[in-house]
């Protein structure tokens, strides 16, 4: 099955893309929720190039590596990779308001397909958040 998440993000797609694919921004919004984090990050952008975010609990009780490869990068338009027997699509559309980021991932058997969707989605909040803040700095 497939799931999907969106946001939108008021900043440039440039500034949008480059959050998206630098692991010094992947560390500051990769998080579902506040108390776990991103502690490292590392990203070969490039069709078979690998990814790797590590992702911990706070309080140190667990964590795990989210890790794959790029299968298909457009810039500043589409990322395609696949993590284990999984993929996903990630598309940036520019529009009125900013850079629509919307995801679209194999779910996983584990998990309910609302605990992934609102996993993600929240993920995804995260890093609007971060990169709209980002944008204010400047």
């Amino acid at each position: 099955m497939r799931i999907a998440v969106e946001t939108n993000v008021a900043a440039p797609v440039d500034q949008v893309w480059r959050a998206y694919t630098t692991p010094a921004d992947i560390v500051k919004w990769n998080a579902a929720s506040d108390d776990w984090h991103t502690t490292k990050a590392t990203v070969d952008l490039r069709d078979g190039g690998a990814f790797s975010s590590r992702m911990e609990a706070k309080d140190g009780s667990m964590g795990f590596d989210f890790a794959g490869t790029y299968t298909k990068i457009v810039e500043h338009e589409r990322i395609e990779y696949a993590f284990g027997d999984r993929k996903a699509e990630v598309e940036f559309v520019p529009g009125p308001k900013g850079v629509v980021v919307r995801v679209v991932f194999d779910s996983e058997p584990t998990h309910s397909v609302e605990q992934q969707q609102g996993g993600w989605q929240a993920i995804l909040d995260s890093f609007a958040r971060y990169v709209e803040a980002k944008q204010n700095k400047s």
